[in-house]
């Protein structure tokens, strides 16, 4: 039997690693630009929040490139990707201005980027933003969705993985 003490929280990587126990599912969420082109970025920051109405939630850093993008637009999409985009969740948690370079995906019927091949996707509105200290916190209103029968992804102990 192993028993935890938890110690004072002095060291940021030692709370990433305890983080990193908590494993999570891996998506990608896009939106529009001021000029209309599609931007997103890798995040694991997900949750469902409520089923009536039906909110989620997620974060993203206010050091951001994509920051002014995600504040100027009232909606989102959120791509859950598959467990064999390993490649492409790298590419969108890269820095770099190229991410939907010869990317597959198509418009949804608000205009928002939608991946192909992921497992599921969620358009939303933005509900609510609220301050997460270094991070927004993004709530969103699902306005549609859809599902596949792929495997999803999943991020733990700082590693992707696939559902055991």
């Amino acid at each position: 039997m192993t028993i935890l003490i938890p110690q004072p929280l002095t060291d940021s990587k030692a709370f990433r690693t305890t983080l990193g126990c908590f494993p999570t599912g891996v998506a990608i969420v896009t939106t529009l630009s001021e000029t209309g082109a599609p931007v997103g970025l890798t995040i694991s920051s997900f949750n469902s929040v409520s089923l009536a109405p039906p909110l989620i939630l997620w974060s993203l850093a206010r050091s951001s490139e994509c920051l002014d993008d995600f504040q100027a637009r009232r909606g989102f999409a959120i791509n859950i990707l598959s467990a064999d985009q390993t490649d492409l969740c790298n590419r969108f948690a890269s820095a770099h201005d190229y991410r939907f370079d010869g990317i597959s995906w198509a418009a949804s019927a608000e205009g928002l980027p939608v991946l192909n091949d992921i497992a599921a996707v969620l358009i939303c509105e933005t509900h609510a933003v609220h301050d997460g200290g270094d991070h927004e916190i993004y709530l969103g209103k699902v306005i549609s969705h859809a599902d596949t029968k792929n495997t999803p992804m999943v991020y733990a102990n700082g590693a992707i993985t696939r559902p055991a």
